[in-house]
């Protein structure tokens, strides 16, 4: 890898302090471990106000647009929500529903979520990778669900939390790995170099 992973997190939680964004967190130091990486975190606490009120892009504030952007040139997205009535929350859903359409095709996104029991645990399958698979992106194949007795004082306490994440980076890896090559290949053909296509 010849430059930092530029990765992007998104927490849809609406509190802070917040298990969802701790969740977002620990991921996304798991993969610094791992990676050379430049990151940074949207919370959906100090961006949602903003968002509130607009219908279209063209509305929103300078803020939330330097947000969006982010979002659309990630090398790879990091995104989590709290269970809210069996989903991930409307101002989570708001957020993406200003992504443009195809800014989104063959990025990487790590899916997680957070709930008070395992019951919820499917968010992952029925509600995230159906709103990525919209946006055309690379879902990794191991998504991170957690609840509420994995945390204490907003801390993940639980070794086999930790442990989940760890194995869902590693075999997030290879994919994320050859999504950048691919994107730098592609970047320094458009800039005039060779594309050698195998």
């Amino acid at each position: 890898m010849t430059r930092p992973l530029k990765v992007v997190a998104v927490s849809g939680s609406l509190n802070h302090p917040s298990k969802t964004t701790v969740l977002v967190e620990e991921i996304v130091a798991a993969l610094a471990r791992t990676l050379p990486i430049e990151s940074h975190l949207i919370t959906l606490t100090d961006l949602g106000p903003s968002l509130a009120g607009a219908l279209t892009r063209a509305e929103l504030p300078a803020s939330a647009e330097r947000e969006l952007q982010r979002i659309e040139t990630a090398d790879l997205l990091v995104v989590a929500s709290p269970v809210y009535r069996a989903s991930f929350t409307g101002l989570f859903k708001h957020l993406f529903d200003f992504v443009d359409q195809y800014a989104l095709v063959d990025t990487p996104v790590f899916l997680a979520a957070s709930g008070g029991s395992e019951r919820h645990a499917l968010i992952i399958e029925h509600q995230f990778r159906p709103l990525f698979a919209f946006f055309q992106a690379l879902t990794l194949p191991v998504g991170i669900y957690a609840h509420d007795s994995d945390f204490a004082d907003y801390r993940i306490t639980n070794e086999s939390l930790q442990a989940r994440i760890e194995k869902a980076v590693t075999k997030a890896l290879p994919m994320i790995s050859a999504n950048l090559a691919e994107k730098d290949e592609i970047a320094r053909a458009l800039d005039g170099e060779v594309l050698v296509v195998e």
